[in-house]
């Protein structure tokens, strides 16, 4: 097999070869990381390459078996491996256990080759740090890649491996596939398990899954991933069957509510507004009854219940700086970092309370605005892929708030849904005029991840992306 075969083939692909012996894992590990040599220079997507990638032990089995995986630097950790999440406070962190993720990616025979680019502790939609630099959007190098999965999109886009470790937390998954053209799902709270150290992660905004590209790995994804382990706060309602056995399901005739206003305050650009008017168009001759519908939410709950939430980790710093022996100052944080630090620090106990109590304001909201829809189709975020730095943890020039306004007026769609624990999906369903991806959103009901397969499926049947390549590529 050569670079240009591989780079070709998505995960469930490369997996049929080695199940096969075409190929072994060996192979496609050397050959990942000859894309990395060719491609990363430009992206710098990948923190660090294994040195010992194409000699690890593993199942040449498996529902992704022998496959290139990378793991994102924060979350899901790996024995014995370094775990920096994008900071100076935690350079040279070697984790202690694998993740309950890790095993389950492991065994089914994924091959974790490396690290992907994180912005610090995760905090923003551009993967920008002090430690490891700026992560580049393989469509255009002077665009954000997105975050916090930025490294992990970015490798996936220019084919580097064909699936990595992503995480959400406010719209970490669908970000950066929206921006990189992929296939990034966020799956329902209780999906998949962040255990044994971040079960429930950010009082359950967080979920880990991966970014993709195609559904038919998505799918494979699910069936790997989901499912409760020991310590899980709650056990989410188990699918009616496996996710790969829905790709042959009908989808049947769904109730469609359309979000085509701003759910924030930045207008949804023209070109995503005609993308997303083109996929509903679509779903009405499929069969499906679609209907516009107002924003379920306020922009200034996300801000309070979603960001207030993400802030809220931050007071575990001071503990971990002193069990680190490291000063918590501007030497081992970036600037918004520290500044919001201080922000949560000096919370009130009613501030905190008034959190959580918005957080259950924005799920309730959200129920009844929506009840009567089987799904919801919106745009992933309202433009394509902005510039670098515009909302970055290293700019000193951003207060605390300037940084939480900004960062939640880009990104309202996605937000809400880490808040209600619905799954939700971002798909590349089209391009701009300067041929930049344009993610949608297909949001489904709690626990239901099996309408998004289906749907997800036929959107890719009636408007393959495939063939939608960055001009950053391996096979380029």
């Amino acid at each position: 097999m050569n670079l240009a075969e591989y780079a070709n083939h998505d995960a469930t692909g490369l997996a049929g070869l080695v199940q096969r012996g075409e190929v072994t894992a060996a192979e496609l590990a050397a050959l990942a990381r000859q894309a990395f040599e060719k491609v990363d220079p430009a992206i710098n997507a990948v923190v660090e390459f294994y040195a010992d990638a194409e000699t690890l032990p593993g199942p040449d089995e498996g529902a992704f078996a022998g496959v290139p995986f990378l793991r994102k630097d924060i979350g899901a950790t790996e024995k014995g491996r370094l775990q920096e999440c994008g900071s100076r406070l935690l350079k040279g962190t070697i984790s202690p256990h694998d993740a309950y993720y890790t095993k389950r990616a492991k065994a089914a025979g994924l091959r974790i080759v490396g690290r992907s680019a994180v912005p610090e502790l995760a905090f923003a939609g551009f993967t920008e740090t002090i430690l490891e630099g700026i992560t580049r959007n393989p469509w255009n190098l002077e665009a954000s890649a997105g975050g916090s999965s930025g490294g992990a999109a970015a490798a996936v886009a220019a084919g580097i491996v064909p699936i990595a470790h992503a995480s959400d937390g406010g719209g970490s998954i669908r970000i950066p596939a929206g921006w990189c053209g992929l296939v990034g799902l966020n799956p329902s709270r209780g999906r998949v398990s962040g255990g044994p150290d971040g079960q429930d992660s950010l009082f359950g905004l967080a979920r880990e899954f991966v970014v993709c590209r195609t559904v038919r790995d998505m799918a494979a994804a699910l069936d790997v991933f989901a499912g409760p382990e020991p310590g899980d706060p709650f056990v989410i309602r188990a699918p009616e069957r496996l996710y790969t056995e829905e790709l042959a399901q009908p989808t049947g005739r769904l109730r469609i509510g359309l979000a085509r206003t701003a759910w924030g305050s930045v207008p949804i650009a023209a070109d995503v507004l005609a993308a997303l008017d083109e996929t509903a168009a679509l779903l009405t001759a499929m069969g499906h009854t679609v209907e516009e519908i107002a924003s379920p939410v306020e922009p200034r709950d996300i801000m309070v219940g979603v960001m207030g939430g993400f802030n809220l980790g931050l007071a575990e710093l001071p503990a971990l700086a002193a069990a680190l022996g490291r000063p918590l100052d501007d030497t081992m944080l970036e600037p918004v970092i520290l500044k919001l630090m201080h922000q949560t620090l000096a919370m009130t106990p009613a501030e905190i309370v008034n959190i959580f109590e918005t957080m259950r304001k924005i799920r309730h909201d959200v129920a009844i605005a929506t009840q009567r829809y089987d799904i919801l189709l919106t745009p992933t975020t309202p433009v394509t892929a902005p510039e670098h730095g515009r909302f970055s943890t290293t700019r000193p020039d951003l207060t605390a708030a300037g940084f939480s306004e900004g960062d939640t007026t880009l990104f309202t769609f996605l937000g809400t849904f880490n808040a209600t624990g619905q799954p939700s999906v971002s798909l590349p369903l089209g391009l701009d005029r300067n041929n930049m991806p344009i993610g949608l959103q297909i949001v489904g009901r709690f626990a239901d991840e099996a309408t998004l397969v289906r749907v997800a499926r036929d959107l890719e049947e009636a408007r393959p992306w495939s063939c939608m390549l960055p001009p950053v590529h391996a096979l380029r």
